[in-house]
């Protein structure tokens, strides 16, 4: 990447899933049985955190996802309007083999360090070689068990 050069993407936030009816009645059922058996037991506490949860999830889940702005330039990373300059970048990799290519980056979050971000598959060796040229390392990564998890569970 030569230094005038940049390249930029966008991509949804997160991959949208269609969830019909009996999800939300799922999600109802498993919410309002776990609360009636937290107060039945005296934990109010619980049973009220269960309700607050179960409402949150169910708002997420029709929660359309926005639109995402990548941009990598001579700086770093630039993810929406935060930078993550190439000395904060640990390592990177770029998966390719999979059906929705991914960029991965670990940077020097305490909280969640591995970031993942979807990639355009005509982008993936432009982005690859621009990483090396910032002499950032490149490690095999994956993603974390827990968005699995959630892929799984259809988040």
């Amino acid at each position: 990447m030569d230094s005038n050069t940049k390249l930029e993407w966008t991509a949804l936030e997160y991959e949208e899933k269609e969830r019909g009816n009996d999800w939300f009645w799922a999600l109802g059922v498993i919410v309002i049985a776990g609360a009636i058996t937290s107060f039945i037991y005296g934990n109010f506490f619980f049973g009220l955190f269960l309700i607050i949860g179960g409402i949150l999830l169910g708002v997420f889940a029709v929660k359309k996802p926005d639109l995402v702005f990548y941009e990598l330039n001579e700086k770093g990373l630039k993810i929406r309007n935060r930078l993550f300059p190439y000395a904060n970048i640990k390592s990177f990799w770029v998966k390719t083999n999979i059906e929705k290519p991914t960029l991965f980056i670990k940077s020097e979050r305490l909280f969640m360090p591995i970031i993942s971000m979807p990639i355009d598959p005509n982008h993936a060796e432009e982005i690859k070689n621009a990483m090396l040229s910032k002499n950032v390392p490149e490690e095999e990564m994956k993603e974390h068990v827990s968005e699995k998890i959630m892929d799984s569970l259809g988040f």
